[in-house]
C-alpha cells in the first residue's frame, strides 16, 4: 500500500500517466526544442506545440474554433489579453501552482493589460522595428520613411501582417497615438498604409519570420519584424541589420495564459512554472534572442545580447516606444481600417 501511495504521489507531481500532455498555442519558431525535450524528460508530460503567425488568427481560432478547450496554454501578445479575458476564453492562473513566478521582474506583474495580475505571466518581451539591408539604408538614420515616403523609398519592402502593429506604426509615423480612438486619425493612417501598399516597391504582407527571411535572402531591402526574429538570423547575411526607426515603434510583452476549458490544467501550470525557472528563462531568451522578463535569469543571458541595443534597447530608444493597448469599442474602427487595407 505504501509503495502504491508513493507511486501515485510521484505521478501527481511529475505526470507519469500514459495520456499526460499539454497543448501550447504560440507564435512559430518561438521556443527552443531543447526546452520542450527537457520538460518532457523531467515531467513525463508530452508537449504539443501548435503555432500561429498573427494575433488576429490566434484569437479567431481560440474563439470560434474551440481553442479554449483544444489548447491548454496560450502564449499571446499583451494587447490580446483584455479581449481574451472579456470573452472568458481564459481562466485565472493558480499562482500557488507557479512558485517560480517569484522570479518575474515586478514591472511585468499587474501590468496595464492585466491590472490585477490574475491571468498572465510573462514569456518574453521585445520591440517591433525594421530589418534592412545596410548597404541601401544607412544604420545611423533608419526611418519609417523608407516604407511610407516614396521620395525616400529605399527599395522593395514587406509590411507586417498584423493589424495593430501596422496601424500603430503608421500612426506613430504621423505623430499620433498608436492607440488612438479618433476616426479621422485612423482614416489618415489607413490612407498612408494604402499608399504604401500601392507602391511599386511593396511586395507583400508577411509574418515577422517570413519577412525576415525574405530580407536575408535579398528579395527585399526592408521588412517590419520583431527584433528577436531579426537578431537571431542576421548573421546569415553580413549586409543585414535591425533597428527601431528614429520615430519610435512598438514595445510588447508576450504572456502565458491558461485556457478556460483546458482539460490539462495541472499540466498547463507545470509548463508555465517550468518556463519561469531562471535557467530555463535564460535558455529561452538565448535561443529566441529576445529580452527576458525574469530578473534572476539576467546573469545567465549571453553577454553579447545584454550589450546589444537591438535586443535590449537603449534608454533613448525606450523613450520612443509605446505599448499597444486595448482600444475598447474603437476596435471596430481598427477592424474596418484593416479590412479596407487588405481588400484594396
Amino acid at each position: 500500500m505504501g509503495a502504491a501511495m508513493l507511486a501515485a504521489s510521484f505521478c501527481f507531481l511529475h505526470g507519469c500517466g500514459k495520456n499526460e500532455e499539454v497543448n501550447v498555442f504560440m507564435y512559430s519558431e518561438y521556443i527552443d526544442p531543447a526546452i520542450v525535450e527537457s520538460f518532457e524528460k523531467e515531467t513525463g508530460i508530452k508537449v504539443r506545440i501548435n503555432t500561429y503567425e498573427n494575433s488576429e488568427d490566434m484569437q479567431a481560432k481560440v474563439q470560434r474554433g474551440g481553442g479554449d478547450s483544444q489548447f491548454d496554454v496560450l502564449v499571446v501578445s499583451d494587447v490580446q489579453v483584455p479581449a481574451l479575458v472579456t470573452l472568458k476564453l481564459v481562466q485565472p492562473i493558480d499562482m500557488n501552482a507557479v512558485p517560480n513566478a517569484q522570479y518575474v521582474d515586478p514591472q511585468f506583474i499587474k501590468a496595464p493589460y492585466d491590472p490585477e495580475g490574475k491571468f498572465t505571466l510573462p514569456y518574453q518581451w521585445g520591440t517591433v522595428g525594421l530589418i534592412f539591408n545596410k548597404e541601401v539604408i544607412k544604420p545611423e538614420d533608419v526611418s519609417w520613411a523608407a516604407i511610407f515616403d516614396r521620395n525616400q523609398a529605399a527599395g522593395k519592402f514587406i509590411l507586417m501582417d498584423s493589424m495593430r502593429d501596422m496601424i500603430g506604426i503608421a500612426l506613430k509615423y504621423q505623430g499620433k497615438s498608436m492607440n488612438t480612438k479618433d476616426a479621422k486619425e485612423l482614416e489618415a493612417a489607413t490612407d498612408l498604409l494604402l499608399a504604401a501598399k500601392k507602391s511599386p516597391n511593396f511586395l507583400a504582407f508577411e509574418s515577422g519570420v517570413a519577412g525576415k527571411n525574405r530580407v536575408i535572402a535579398n528579395e527585399a531591402v526592408a521588412a517590419i519584424v520583431y527584433n528577436g526574429d531579426a537578431v537571431r538570423d542576421m548573421g546569415k547575411n553580413a549586409a543585414i541589420d535591425f533597428a527601431v526607426p528614429k520615430e519610435g515603434g512598438v514595445i510588447w510583452t508576450d504572456v502565458m495564459m491558461v485556457t478556460s476549458k483546458t482539460k490539462n490544467a495541472a499540466n498547463a501550470h507545470k509548463f508555465i512554472n517550468y518556463i519561469l525557472q531562471p535557467k530555463i528563462s535564460a535558455a529561452l531568451s538565448n535561443f529566441n534572442r529576445y529580452p527576458t522578463p525574469n530578473r534572476e535569469a539576467l546573469p545567465m543571458i549571453d553577454k553579447v545580447d545584454l550589450t546589444n541595443p537591438r535586443v535590449y534597447p537603449s534608454k533613448e530608444t525606450m523613450q520612443k516606444l509605446d505599448y499597444l493597448t486595448d482600444v475598447g469599442e474603437a476596435t471596430g474602427l481598427y477592424d474596418k481600417a484593416w479590412t479596407t487595407l487588405k481588400a484594396r
